[in-house]
């Protein structure tokens, strides 16, 4: 069975990533940390990693960003997530036995409307989302009730009070596939994602963007990270969308002839909006 390393506990909105990316008939690997996923992956503990790399509400998940520039990692699919929080409960608990309620910062912050209309009930900061279910569930908690997945409540044995308690419906989040080989992939329909950097100097990154955009290559995402031992230089990491794969690669040769640094992150399907 494929071995695939998740950060957090079985039931998270990654696992459910690894399902929609790899299907149901794996294992999943769970990892305490981001770094701990990406060894397990160098390790070959895992054959694959599922990490999210940006919601729309939260934006990026910056670690992952800065690990994704690690060498010997390849970015091999994307799939994108609907988060759908949900109260989950032990069996027979009412809304009006629950008085504190666990999930990771991230979610607690997406649920305001649910403490707004509940002002009785404390929030309580867990390490994850499913991990907070799994606690509630084993009676090892110290809260009353617990905010992530169906999938985790599934999973756990809980009963789910509300569901949809997110304020915002366009609430999603886009996972990252990554493996240790690139992949074969079909001329149409991939992207290509990039990280970079450039001189400090006037007009360097319009050059940058200049030579991308004169290959018809649309850039979907961009965002500059700092370079951890250089103070005041950056990365800039990016993605790149084309009719053509080859359009997409001579792109990154032209970004080459400008920029001080290039390296391709992964190129693979784009998954289809709306899905």
């Amino acid at each position: 069975m494929t071995r695939v390393a998740i950060q957090g506990a079985s039931g998270a909105f990654s696992h459910a990533a690894v399902i929609k990316a790899l299907g149901s008939d794996v294992e999943i690997v769970e990892c305490r940390t981001s770094e701990a996923l990406f060894n397990a992956v160098l390790d070959g503990v895992a054959l694959y990693g599922v990490v999210p790399i940006e919601n729309t509400l939260a934006g990026s998940v910056q670690r992952n960003m800065d690990l994704l520039f690690l060498p010997e990692i390849h970015i091999i699919a994307e799939a994108r997530i609907r988060i759908r929080l949900c109260l989950a409960v032990q069996p027979g608990r009412s809304i009006k036995e629950i008085q504190r309620v666990a999930s990771h910062p991230v979610a607690l912050q997406q649920c305001h409307g649910f403490f707004s209309r509940n002002p009785q009930i404390e929030a309580i900061t867990a390490f994850d989302t499913a991990g907070s279910v799994r606690d509630l569930m084993a009676g090892d908690a110290d809260y009353d009730a617990a905010i992530g997945s169906e999938l985790a409540a599934s999973l756990y044995g809980a009963d789910v009070l509300e569901q949809n308690l997110e304020d915002h419906e366009q609430n999603f989040t886009r996972f990252l596939t990554i493996a240790r080989d690139p992949i074969d992939l079909p001329e149409e329909g991939v992207k290509t994602s990039i990280a970079f950097t450039i001189q400090h100097r006037p007009g360097a990154l319009h050059e940058a963007l200049l030579a991308i955009a004169g290959h018809n290559v649309d850039l979907t995402r961009i965002e500059s990270r700092p370079i951890a031992g250089r103070p005041w230089e950056y990365r800039l990491y990016a993605d790149l969308r084309a009719h053509s794969i080859i359009n997409q690669s001579a792109a990154v040769d032209a970004l080459e002839a400008v920029a001080t640094e290039v390296r391709v992150l992964g190129q693979y399907l784009e998954e289809p909006e709306g899905t």
